[in-house]
């Protein structure tokens, strides 16, 4: 009987670094920062960003910018993707140069480039974006785009621009392109989403699929409220399925950022709501969401290196760049009256 109970005793020791678990604190390894993880341009509004190393052994950051003039508002009609390069993933960052831009009149893509995901993935890099259309039939010139951009949001055609939006991917060989994109969109909205499909976050699970989340509209809801779907694809340039189960469908929540945790053995998504806090959500198979062990990682403050803490005026767009299996930076997208900007939290156990 002994012999059989240690048996059994063994079995389990073994398998248990086989169950995932979710223990994942990313609240312990968040690093004050300084000016030097902060990346501002001159004349441009900087907002979310996604970050690779190259072959080179830098740091490649993709990011959206436009220019102050548009207004803040003008990331719906004149953001670009811009590229900017490090040698460390939390910074200093130096411009580079602009990646894409709206693919002009007749394009799903005419109008904008923003919001990036850079990602390697069978040894091409895919950069996912958004961006929107004026619809069929629409002309315009630059000038009735700028009278969108500097009225905002109560302009009769940002009631056009909004619902058109969708997510792309543009490919290439080397960070430095040609980027081909794709004549369609990725993705069109069904089961938990309608309206739009944007924001999305890509990375490769265990079964070799690759699973994205896309934000879009609550289906049925009168009030303005975002749900985030899931999609699953064999390859990484789609076509993609958006499942049934939401990601998130219990509170208004934008931005996810999405990666798999091979020691873990789960998928984590990190998100930001506008009741004032940074979250994460996690799955043991990329399909069935629930939230994470630490469910709230932080409140919308930076705390500095001098001592003082920065509370934006908003504070978005996170992502996270892991290296080796181990998450390094967690960077967050920043607005603070009439200047945005990204900033790149080091974490460190």
């Amino acid at each position: 009987m002994k012999k059989y109970s240690l048996i059994l005793l063994v079995q389990i020791i073994f398998l248990i670094p086989c169950i995932a678990q979710d223990n994942l604190q990313i609240s312990k390894f968040i690093q004050p920062v300084s000016e030097v993880n902060i990346f501002r341009t001159e004349g441009y509004y900087n907002w979310g960003g996604s970050i690779v190393k190259g072959n080179d052994g830098m740091y490649h950051l993709f990011y959206s910018r436009w220019p102050k003039s548009t207004n803040f508002t003008g990331w719906l009609l004149f953001s670009e993707i811009a590229h900017a390069v490090s040698e460390n993933p939390t910074g200093p960052w130096e411009f580079k140069k602009t990646v894409l831009e709206g693919s002009g009149k007749g394009n799903w893509d005419a109008i904008t480039a923003h919001n990036p995901k850079i990602k390697y993935f069978e040894s091409k890099y895919y950069l996912y974006y958004i961006s929107t259309n004026m619809g069929e039939n629409q002309d315009y010139s630059e000038n009735d785009l700028m009278d969108i951009s500097l009225t905002g949001y109560n302009h009769p055609k940002w009631k056009i621009l909004r619902p058109n939006q969708r997510t792309g991917v543009a490919v290439a060989n080397s960070l430095d392109g040609p980027w081909q994109r794709q004549d369609q969109p990725l993705i069109e909205p069904s089961g938990p989403i309608s309206t739009l499909t944007v924001n999305p976050a890509v990375d490769q699970g265990k079964d070799g699929r690759y699973y994205m989340i896309v934000k879009g509209d609550k289906p049925n809801e009168t009030r303005f409220i975002r749900n985030q779907a899931i999609a699953i694809s064999d390859n990484p340039d789609g076509p993609f399925e958006i499942q049934p189960d939401p990601v998130i469908d219990y509170l208004d929540t934008e931005d996810m950022s999405l990666w798999y945790d091979e020691k873990r053995e789960i998928y984590y998504g990190i998100f930001h709501t506008p009741e004032g806090f940074i979250g994460l959500v996690s799955s043991t198979d990329g399909i069935k969401w629930q939230k994470a062990s630490e469910y709230q990682i932080m409140p919308k403050e930076i705390k500095m290196k001098d001592g003082t803490t920065l509370k934006p005026d908003r504070l978005e767009r996170p992502f996270i760049y892991k290296e080796n299996g181990e998450l390094i930076t967690l960077g967050l997208a920043a607005k603070q009256g009439d200047e945005s900007f990204i900033i790149f939290i080091p974490l460190n156990k």
